[in-house]
C-alpha cells in the first residue's frame, strides 16, 4: 500500500526500517522547525534534549526510534539521546544541534545504540521522495499501532502533511504520539510555533484513548520553504487540518479498539469549557464500555458532563446521537425523548458521534476517542513481556 502525503512536500526525504520490535526512521527536511511536547513531569530524554535544541528554530533531519522510550533513563539516557543526534549527524554530513530525535516503546529500558547506528547506516542511503519510502518511514515507528497514519492537506499554493504513530497511553495533553509534520510553505519559527501550539491544543490535545499521559510525546513541524510565502491564518488552518486528521485516526487505532468515538460539545460559554466537557465524556470508562456494547446509555453522557467542572443548566441541555449520517435526538431541552431503537442502530458502525448542546452560549469543541474493550486490558496487561 503506498501513501502520499509528506512525500507531496517539496524538499522532504523519508524511509524506514522495522525489525522486530525494533524500528528506525529518518526523515530529511531542511527547514524553519518548531515541536511541542508532553506536560508529563517524568519527561523522556529525547523529549529533555528537544525542548532546548528546537529553541534555534531550525531542522535538517529526524531521526525516531521504536522499541525502546529511552524514559526514566536517567544521565546515561541523555547522554544516548545527544549520540542519537551524533548517528544521524554523521551520517548525513550535518551538525548534530540540527537533528530532532524521539523514541517510542518500554519506558525503563536502554537504547541499543549499535543497533540504531547500524540501523541508520542502512537507512540514510535509501531515503527518497516517494510513497514507498514514507509508508516504510511510517511503519519503523509504530508500536502496538494497527496501521499508520498519514495525513495531506493540499492548498493551492502550499502543502501541509505528516505521519504519525500512537494507539495507547493516549490522554489530553498528547498521548504516546509521534507526529513529524511537513509543510513546503515559507514561515518563520516563531508564527510556526505559534500555530503548531494552536493547532495542537484543538486537535491532538483532544484526544483520549485510556487516560494515560505519555513520558514521550512530541510533535515537530518543519517548513522547507519551498513553495514561497504563506498568510499566517491560512496555513494555521492547513496545519490544524493535518492535525485533526492525524489525531482521528490515532482515536481510532486505540488499543483494543473497534469503535471511533466523537463528541461534539457546543453552547458553551467558552471554546475551552467545551473542550473540557468533551475530553471529559470522551475519557469517561462508563461512556466508552457503553459504546464497546452498541448501548446508548445518554445518562452516561449527561453525568459525565456535569463533573467536568464546567457550569451549565442540566434541564437546558440537548443530546444527539449520530453514525456521521444520521443524527438521532435523545434529549431536547432536559426532556427524554430518545428512540432506543434508532439509537442502539447508530451505534452498529465504525464511528459513534454524540453532539451535546450545552445551551449557555455560542462556543464549540470537539475531541475524539475510542470505546473500550477486553483486548486493551490484554495488550498492556503483557506489554513489557
Amino acid at each position: 500500500m503506498t501513501y502520499k502525503s509528506i512525500c507531496s512536500v517539496k524538499g522532504v526525504d523519508a524511509y524506514g526500517i522495522k525489525e522486530g520490535r525494533f524500528g528506525l526512521a529518518v526523515i530529511r527536511a531542511s527547514g524553519t522547525a518548531a515541536g511541542v511536547f508532553t506536560e508529563n513531569l517524568v519527561k523522556a530524554a529525547p523529549i529533555e534534549l528537544m525542548r532546548t535544541q528546537i529553541k534555534a528554530g531550525w531542522l535538517e533531519v529526524v531521526i525516531a526510534n521504536s522499541g525502546c522510550a529511552n524514559a526514566y533513563t536517567g544521565k546515561r539516557g541523555y547522554a544516548d539521546a545527544v549520540s542519537m543526534t551524533g548517528i544521524a549527524g554523521t551520517a548525513l554530513g550535518i551538525d548534530p544541534k540540527h537533528v530532532g530525535v524521539a523514541s517510542t516503546g518500554v519506558i525503563g529500558r536502554y537504547l541499543d545504540l549499535p543497533l540504531i547506528e547500524r540501523q541508520c547506516k542502512t537507512v540514510v542511503p535509501r531515503l527518497d521522495h516517494t510513497p514507498e519510502t514514507e509508508a516504510l518511514a511510517a511503519q519503523a515507528i509504530m508500536t502496538t499501532d494497527l496501521f499508520p497514519k498519514h495525513a495531506l492537506v493540499k492548498k493551492e499554493t502550499f502543502a501541509v502533511a505528516g505521519i504519525a504513530k500512537g494507539s495507547g497511553m493516549i490522554a489530553p495533553n498528547m498521548g504516546t504520539m509521534l507526529a513529524f509534520i511537513y509543510t513546503d510553505a515559507e514561515i518563520g519559527p516563531d508564527p510556526l510555533s505559534t500555530a503548531l501550539k494552536q493547532a495542537t491544543r484543538r486537535t491532538f490535545n483532544r484526544v483520549v484513548v485510556d487516560g494515560d499521559m505519555s513520558t514521550n510525546d512530541i510533535a515537530l513541524c518543519t517548513a522547507t520553504g519551498e513553495s514561497g510565502k504563506v498568510g499566517a491564518p491560512e496555513f494555521s488552518a492547513a496545519l490544524e487540518e493535518c492535525c485533526r486528521l492525524l489525531g482521528r485516526q490515532i482515536a481510532a487505532d486505540g488499543e483494543g479498539a473497534t469503535k471511533l468515538l466523537e463528541v461534539t460539545v457546543k453552547g458553551a460559554r467558552r471554546e475551552d469549557d467545551a473542550a473540557k466537557v468533551a475530553r471529559t465524556v470522551i475519557e469517561s470508562p462508563l461512556v466508552k464500555t457503553a459504546v464497546y456494547g452498541e448501548d446508548p446509555n445518554w445518562g452516561r453522557v449527561i453525568a459525565a458532563a456535569g463533573r467536568a467542572g464546567v457550569e451549565f443548566d442540566p434541564n437546558a441541555v440537548s443530546l444527539w446521537i449520530s453514525d456521521g449520517e444520521g443524527e438521532y435526538p435523545l434529549v431536547k431541552s432536559g426532556e427524554i425523548i430518545a428512540d432506543l431503537k434508532r439509537a442502539k442502530e447508530a451505534m452498529h458502525g465504525k464511528n459513534v458521534i454524540f453532539i451535546l448542546d450545552l445551551a449557555a452560549g455560542r462556543e464549540e469543541a470537539t475531541s475524539w476517542g475510542c470505546d473500550l474493550t477486553e483486548r486493551y486490558v490484554k495488550i498492556n496487561g503483557r506489554y513489557t513481556t
